[in-house]
């Protein structure tokens, strides 16, 4: 799922001219959970940060029936971006400052030609920025026509970068809105991309007038790993796109059906045989695509002859997408599919074995508080700044606590813990800032 790892806090006013706070190191946040509907003020938000940094992982469209509808993220390939509040960029406005990573030499740095930039663009508007204008630089991560979601991953990190520097205020489904207008305009208007880049696991879209997402939590006591070969062959979502049939056979439509219909109820329970085995069963879309892409075939025979439960063609391709349990053995079996595309196809392949990249309820926010500071600060500059001071470090978790997203633990260092005025304090606070004993003063890390 897309995460924020990293941000730093705008510096409030009351800490100018003589006292400073180390900023927050990192934190990841999890948008798994539905969003509610958004309710914007007359005046628009303030920037929480100054700068973030973000990451959207690839992920696996279609997962064989489910075209258009079905998709799932995995663990350790993806874009990331780093945004900044910036005085030279126009109010209201975004410029992209740097691309880097492969290919970046083929990517516009006009954000209107942009897929980061498109849903960034988009996410302002939803939250009505106007007098803040902003930096963006991009990472990729992903290669361009591979699909493995490039152009969702970049849309994600972006979208998921403008939401937190104003707070978090848009939920999950607002932000695979925003992305889908930059899906729109580079491949399609389908969600089985950005759905889990943002949302992380395995996400079905049941409609798209309005959106509709619902999370299929795969169970956390198996394991699925996912062997992912791509070989050095550009497959245009437009053009593998262009060669679908207009008109399908009633008796395909039916198995298609009863094989998506597995396919979700073996994610559920946690059945790879079953997943694989629905995975490879498209009748539609995969015989249409696979002579497009040498050696695609005998790739995917290769892959279950060593072993695999199954094998398609992730998103419009050309990486082929095979599922195991073992990473040992995903190692053997990608060997097998590198050398069937190199044999068959005349193409050289790489191979990676990844995760599922899980979408877990609730992070844990750990919450480091150094008590001599917050003590002093509370002696020297009253009850009621103190409380000033701690609401500002805490805002950054303000959407994540009020929204059940994340639990919490509260640590105290140091003697602090014995000073009878920091108990009262942090009393204070539980009263009248969250209603939950949080806090962050030197630094914030989520496990």
């Amino acid at each position: 799922m897309a995460i924020c790892y990293q941000a730093t806090p705008v510096k409030p006013a009351v800490l100018r001219p003589t006292t400073t706070f180390k900023p927050v190191d990192s934190f990841r946040c999890n948008l798994s959970l539905p969003s509610k509907t958004l309710e914007l003020s007359i005046s628009e938000p303030e920037p929480v940060f100054s700068s973030v940094k973000t990451f959207a992982p690839a992920t696996v469209a279609n997962l064989g029936p489910g075209f258009d509808f079905l998709g799932c993220a995995v663990d350790g390939l993806g874009d990331s971006v780093s945004l900044s509040v910036d005085s030279s960029v126009h109010p209201g406005q975004i410029s992209i400052s740097q691309i880097s990573g492969d290919p970046c030499s083929k990517l516009s740095r006009n954000p209107l030609w942009n897929c980061a930039g498109i849903a960034a663009i988009e996410v302002m508007k939803m939250l009505g920025i106007r007098s803040v204008g902003l930096s963006l630089s991009l990472h990729k991560g992903l290669p361009l026509g591979s699909g493995l979601g490039s152009s969702a991953a970049s849309a994600a990190a972006a979208a998921v970068a403008v939401n937190e520097i104003f707070g978090g205020k848009l939920g999950s489904e607002e932000l695979v809105l925003a992305g889908l207008k930059s899906e729109e305009k580079v491949s399609g208007y389908h969600a089985d991309n950005v759905g889990p880049a943002i949302m992380g696991g395995f996400v079905l879209i049941r409609n798209y007038e309005p959106l509709d997402l619902k999370k299929l939590t795969f169970p956390d006591d198996k394991e699925l790993y996912f062997v992912l070969v791509t070989p050095e062959f550009e497959a245009p979502t437009k053009k593998m796109r262009a060669a679908l049939p207009l008109e399908i056979a009633m008796a395909h439509h039916v198995w298609n059906c009863s094989q998506a219909g597995a396919l979700v109820a073996s994610v559920l329970e946690g059945d790879l045989v079953g997943l694989g085995k629905a995975l490879s069963g498209d009748k539609i879309v995969e015989p249409r695509r696979a002579p497009l892409i040498p050696g695609m075939e005998a790739v995917k025979k290769a892959a279950i002859e060593a072993g695999a439960f199954g094998c398609t063609i992730s998103g419009a391709g050309p990486t082929a997408v095979a599922v195991i349990d073992c990473e040992e053995r995903g190692e053997k079996i990608g060997e097998k599919m590198v050398e069937a595309f190199w044999n068959e196809g005349n193409l050289k392949a790489l191979a990676m074995v990844t995760r599922l990249d899980r979408a877990v309820e609730n992070y844990v926010i750990i919450c480091h508080v150094m008590p001599q500071l917050l003590a002093a600060c509370t002696e020297k500059l009253g009850w009621d700044t103190g409380l000033i001071i701690v609401d500002y470090l805490l805002q950054p978790w303000r959407h994540f606590i009020q929204n059940n997203i994340c639990s919490y633990r509260f640590f105290l260092f140091g003697d602090g813990h014995k000073n009878s005025s920091f108990s009262e304090l942090i009393n204070k606070i539980t009263t009248n800032v969250f209603d939950a004993a949080v806090g962050d003063i030197v630094f914030v890390t989520v496990v």
